[in-house]
């Protein structure tokens, strides 16, 4: 048997290049740790800032090619470079661009001193980049536990009490979603050969889905899978107390990132069974998008915390999202990234403000960090921070001019275009609902007196470094004047996922 020659273009390598370079950052990280330990942390922040701007550029190439030659694919076709692949790349490390410089805060958030932080984190950004830039079921999965395994370790590395709580929920929420993600793709590698997507889709249609039972067993696994990960209700119970073990940047990168990531491969998976004509799969997304956007309302208003009231929000929000791909038109799917846009600029400057104001030790009458009695008076004590905190409730209530009301008005649109009116009116409805814990918080701190240091308030701007201050200041700029944005943003959005035949 003759040996098979492979040259090294017909492996387009140009599609596994934003992958590596992260890969390659969190090795040099740690080989350099390995011989020069006990460096300042400032070194490695601005080292992993340096690889990620590579990692943009990266893609930004990636992009040129895709629209001079449309979708790529490399690596014995497992790698699969389209307009969603580079869209939520782009998500992913703008996103991360924007969160590392959180470590130049205080030295008392000590995970940031260690190396390990920051290969970690440029791993998981890695698992992330190959979960979206593939159709192999394979390496799909190999992408969600890479990037998930590195974020348990860093959600214990804040090293509290909650933090450990919260780490192995995760794990333990994680480690059952991979199973389930493990048997839907073994039913539909049973019932098709296949473990690529676009050929299950082709098998399934070329039989006239001959085995429904089959298809819909396995789709019952994967709709497990990616509700755990996509924080959908029933199987959201971990995001709460995940999120408020987690520290506050982290947890709002949390709310961004990975369902980015969860959403494309949603996408790829979901919407070629929703075009054939499954009709119970169709009824059971409208039912899970339903309720997860009203009972994550409901919990979010009875809430004590902003941090968990900001984290049922976040699984609101993921309901409201997740309706894109019910909807399946291109309109609907390119709403899908404007609103995540729009929707990373607010959450992650929210969670920041959180940042500001965390205390190591909790007073012993306080049960949470960040209570809602903590931001009373705040336009008092510190006027310039209330104003921005209320500039973000504003904006994630859907108020205009502000970010997100953009995102939401385009996301009704598309189902009102696309046939789905009901599902737009529970969408405003629950919008509605929404601004009514987003306002609460906001007359806790304009409306209410202050409270004194001894008891948990007034301690804004503790932390209030340079850093935080420029990455508050992004965040700020980016949800006043995103009205200026809106349609660019929606043209370069709806190019790609035109192309990519979405």
């Amino acid at each position: 048997m003759s040996p098979v020659n492979i040259s090294v273009e017909s492996l387009n390598l140009v599609t596994l290049a934003p992958m590596l370079i992260p890969i390659v950052g969190a090795l040099l990280i740690l080989i350099i740790d390995m011989f020069k330990g006990g460096l300042d942390k400032s070194l490695y922040v601005m080292l992993s800032l340096l690889i990620l701007f590579i990692d943009f550029n990266a893609l930004l190439n990636s992009a040129g090619v895709f629209n001079q030659n449309g979708t790529m694919s490399g690596v014995f076709d497992v790698m699969l470079i389209d307009g969603l692949a580079i869209l939520s790349q782009f998500i992913i490390v703008g996103a991360s661009m924007l969160f590392i410089p959180l470590a130049l805060t205080h030295k008392r958030f000590h995970e940031f001193s260690y190396p390990e932080f920051f290969a970690l984190f440029l791993f998981m950004i890695a698992g992330f980049q190959f979960m979206v830039a593939t159709d192999n079921l394979i390496l799909v999965f190999v992408g969600l536990e890479t990037a998930s395994l590195a974020l348990y370790t860093l959600i214990a590395m804040h090293n509290r009490e909650k933090s450990f709580e919260a780490a192995i929920k995760y794990f333990t929420m994680g480690a059952l979603a991979a199973g389930f993600f493990s048997f839907g793709a073994m039913v539909f590698y049973a019932l098709t050969g296949s473990i690529e997507i676009n050929q299950i889709a082709a098998v399934l249609s070329a039989n006239g889905y001959a085995d429904i039972g089959f298809v819909l067993i396995g789709v019952a696994f994967m709709l497990a899978s990616f509700g755990f990960k996509l924080s959908m209700v029933p199987f959201h119970t971990w995001t709460p107390d995940v999120y408020e073990g987690s520290s506050a940047a982290l947890a709002g990168y949390m709310s961004i990132v990975p369902k980015i990531a969860g959403f494309v491969v949603s996408m790829r998976f979901f919407e070629f069974l929703i075009h054939s004509g499954v009709v119970w799969l169709e009824v059971v997304l409208y039912i899970l998008v339903v309720v997860t956007m009203t009972a994550a309302n409901i919990w979010a208003l009875v809430q004590t915390d902003v941090k968990r009231m900001l984290a049922y929000s976040s699984v609101s929000h993921a309901g409201f999202v997740m309706a894109a791909i019910l909807i399946g038109t291109t309109q609907s799917n390119s709403a899908l990234f404007l609103y995540w846009i729009l929707f990373s600029f607010t959450n992650l400057g929210a969670f920041s403000m959180l940042w500001i104001s965390r205390q190591k030790n909790l007073p012993t009458h306080q049960s949470s960090d960040h209570s809602f009695e903590k931001f009373s008076g705040m336009i008092k004590t510190s006027p310039m921070a209330a104003s921005v905190m209320a500039l973000f409730m504003l904006s994630l209530a859907g108020v205009p001019p502000f970010a997100l009301f953009w995102g939401k008005m385009y996301m009704i649109s598309s189902a009102v275009t696309g046939g789905y009116p009901v599902l737009a009116l529970i969408m405003a409805l629950n919008s509605a609902i929404a601004g009514y814990y987003y306002l609460k918080l906001i007359v806790f701190m304009f409306m209410k007196e202050p409270q004194t240091r001894s008891l948990g308030g007034a301690v804004y701007v503790t932390n209030a470094t340079g850093a935080l201050k420029t990455i508050i200041g992004f965040a700020t700029i980016g949800t006043i004047f995103a009205f200026l944005a809106v349609n660019p943003i929606l043209e370069f959005v709806t190019s790609f996922v035109y192309n990519s035949g979405y």
